[in-house]
Formats: structure tokens, sequence, C-alpha cells
């Protein structure tokens, strides 16, 4: 008998706390974008062995409408002694295009900002399929000025030199 007034018991506060309707709003999303920002010393558009990772360089997050292209926010960062950035950024950004891109380097000889690597686009809602609310932007890059001297044997090797044999 208490057996089963213990799980009447368990039944009707189960019950109860599936129907009560919740009032309570939840807090708002909060989003995490991390990258990297690069010297590209070899002036290739892309991540090479001997890319260096520059601390103090400066990115923004901009996010606008995606009809009107009105800017909604912008926060800006400062990457770590790794190259690394971390912006955190609340709400949900559902109707929003949002982008990281370059502001400005540390070093003057490596500063140049190339169109093709100059931003990456990054999805801040939670109607993305993706579980985590962190966001992994595409690494960022500064051209420098004159390519080092080894580029051009690294580049050969990538078999990106430009003087490929072809049959």
């Amino acid at each position: 008998m208490a057996a089963s007034s213990i799980l009447l018991t368990v039944v009707v506060l189960f019950v109860s706390a599936v129907t009560v309707p919740t009032t309570a709003k939840l807090p708002p999303s909060t989003f995490i974008v991390e990258g990297r920002v690069y010297c590209d010393n070899c002036r290739a558009g892309f991540e090479t062995t001997i890319s260096e990772y520059l601390s103090g360089a400066r990115v923004k997050l901009d996010c606008q409408n995606e009809t009107t292209h009105k800017v909604i926010q912008t926060i800006e960062a400062v990457t770590d002694s790794k190259g690394s950035y971390h912006i955190e950024i609340s709400h949900d950004h559902e109707d929003e295009t949002c982008e990281v891109s370059l502001v400005s380097s540390p070093k003057p000889d490596c500063s140049e900002i190339k169109s093709s690597r100059n931003s990456a686009r990054v999805v801040l809602t939670e109607n993305s399929g993706m579980a985590s609310d962190t966001r992994n932007a595409n690494s960022l890059g500064f051209l420098k000025k004159e390519p080092l001297k080894i580029c051009k044997k690294l580049l050969k090797w990538y078999d990106l030199e430009g003087n490929r044999n072809q049959p």
C-alpha cells in the first residue's frame, strides 16, 4: 500500500511539472567566435608551415541585416600571443549576416589586406544545426610586403611555384 501511495505521488508530481506552463524567459543566446590572424610571409594567399601568427592584431565582428545591409552590431577584439581572438556576442542573429574582418596589423611590414583573406563569415543562430555555441572562423591573413627568401623553395614543395611540368 505504501509503495502504491509513493508511486501515485510521483506520478502526480511528474504530470504537474510537465503541464505547468513556464513563464520565465530563457537568457538570450550567447555565442563565442574564435579564430586566428597570421602574417602571410610568402604572399601565398593561405597559411603555410612558416606562417607567423600575429599578437596584437585587431579584428572586428560585424552583423548586418540581410535585407537592408544596415549594421546591427559591431564588436572589436585583439589577438593574444598565439594570434587567436575570442569574441562573445549575445542574441540570436538568424536574420543577419555576420563576418569577422581584419582591422589592423601590429607589424608594419605585414599589414597589407588582400580581399580574398580579409573576412570570414560565421553563423550566429541557434537554428543552424550546430550543437555548440562556439563558432570557429577561418583564419585571416595580412600580406608581408616582400616574401621571405625561403618562400620560393616552400611554394615549390607545395607545387605552387607556377612552372609545373604538364604532359
